[in-house]
Order: C-alpha cells, then sequence, then structure tokens
C-alpha cells in the first residue's frame, strides 16, 4: 500500500463510471469497486492537499460498520483484496486498504441525516426558527447541546452546491410515504448502535449521515457508514457545550 497521498486513482482497462468528491467508482460488471481516495473535501470543495492514508481510514471504517451491522442489509461485498476479482491484481498498490467491491444499487434521492447534537447546519436553523428540518426543539438549547432524543433531519442531494434541509412531508414527496418512514427508522437505529459503541470508547457521534438505495426493490445500506467524511466525531474527553 502506498505510503505517499494518493488523490488520483485511473486503472488501465478499468472502466471508471465517476469521480466524486473523495471516491472514484469502476464498473466490474456486476459488481462496482469503491475507491477511496486521499482527497478533502469540505463544504463542496475539493481542497488541495490530501492526506496520507486517509481513505484507507475511511475505507477501513467503513467495512468495519457494514459488518458490524450486518443485520441491516447492505451493499458491502468484500474489502479484503486478496478475494477482489483477477482482473484487479495488477493494482494491489493502489487499490489494497482503501477499496471495497460493493453491489450495483439505485440510490435514493434523499440523504438521511441523524443529529443527536446541536451542530452545523442543525444549529443554524435552530437559532433562526428553533426548529431543524420541521423538528420543534426545546428553547434555550446552545452549540453542541444533546438534544433530548436522536432526530431524523434529511437532505436532498444537491448536483453543485450544498445540499438543503427537508422536513419528513417533503421526504416523503420524494420517496414515498413508507419509504421514507422506514429509511427514518433505519437510520435512527443505526446511528444509535454506533453512537453506543463508539461512546463506550471516548467518542461521541454528533450526527451523522446514511445513503440508502435499491436491489430488485428491495431497500439497503449503502456508501459509507461512520466515518470522518459523513459523521461529526468528538472526543468526549474534550466536550463543551457552547
Amino acid at each position: 500500500m502506498q505510503t505517499d497521498a494518493q488523490s488520483i486513482v485511473d486503472l488501465p482497462g478499468i472502466k471508471k463510471l465517476r469521480s466524486g468528491k473523495v471516491r472514484e467508482v469502476f464498473d466490474l460488471g456486476e459488481t462496482l469497486l469503491f475507491v477511496a481516495t486521499d482527497r478533502i473535501s469540505a463544504f463542496d470543495v475539493i481542497l488541495p492537499d490530501p492526506i496520507p492514508k486517509k481513505g484507507a481510514v475511511l475505507n477501513q471504517l467503513s467495512a468495519f460498520w457494514f459488518n458490524r451491522f450486518g443485520a441491516v442489509d447492505n451493499h458491502f461485498v468484500s474489502s479484503n483484496f486478496d478475494y477482489f476479482p483477477k482482473q484487479l491484481r495488477p493494482f494491489r498498490e493502489q487499490l489494497a486498504g482503501r477499496s471495497m467491491i460493493v453491489k450495483k444499487t439505485q440510490p435514493l434521492a434523499v440523504e438521511c441525516v441523524v443529529r443527536g447534537y446541536l451542530a452545523g447546519s442543525g444549529w443554524k436553523e435552530y437559532q433562526e426558527t428553533q426548529r431543524v428540518c420541521g423538528i420543534k426543539l426545546p428553547a434555550g438549547l446552545k452549540l453542541g447541546s444533546q438534544l433530548p432524543e436522536p432526530i431524523f433531519t434529511p437532505a436532498t442531494k444537491a448536483e453543485a452546491g450544498h445540499d438543503e434541509n427537508i422536513d419528513m412531508k417533503k421526504c416523503a414527496q420524494i420517496l414515498g410515504k413508507e419509504t421514507a418512514e422506514r429509511v427514518k427508522d433505519l437510520s435512527l437505529q443505526i446511528y444509535s448502535a454506533g453512537r453506543d459503541h463508539a461512546g463506550k470508547r471516548g467518542i461521541i457521534v454528533a450526527d451523522t449521515k446514511f445513503e440508502f438505495g435499491t436491489v430488485d426493490d428491495k431497500l439497503i445500506l449503502i456508501d459509507e457508514v461512520l466515518t470522518p467524511d459523513s459523521s461529526r466525531f468528538w472526543p468526549a474527553d474534550r466536550y463543551v457545550v457552547g
């Protein structure tokens, strides 16, 4: 595995489907190859200086959580390079540790955000309306306050610019009522399990984002799970409200 930062991944002979802010996606026929680069994305902008092995951290954290949440159907197939298809073997140095094979899915058009603490766009909205995505919250909360219970605050996916927070009514209009309720329940369930696991190890999961897709009309968890790119992690021993 490379020790220098890897910001671009090209695999001659393997079809690249798209290049995201951090991940490269390749078509393997019946499956996809996700490769987590060392690129840094903040506020929808790719920053110029990658961090060595960042992609490996993202990839292996997601693999850990996909395996841990095995009871929730997901797109994860394998992150063990030794079990990757033969055509990928020439690219071991580029791929080992920072890539995974996943199922092909049809992604849902909503990002599933769960907030356990008040921060980011949720804090901004609360200051203006005392609500987050239509959910009324207690008065007097401060930046970083723990919420009485985790809340589901979906957002639309923006091709360019910032995602837009929406309420459950809008989420149901986009996904259908049954699917919207299902992703809400799953998101809260996964967040709570991840929060409890991390909490025992001195880490607060303030908020996080999940994505779901469908395979043959079956709803499954996709993309990444509880990584520093999709979540806000705080060290519990330095947590301060306000």
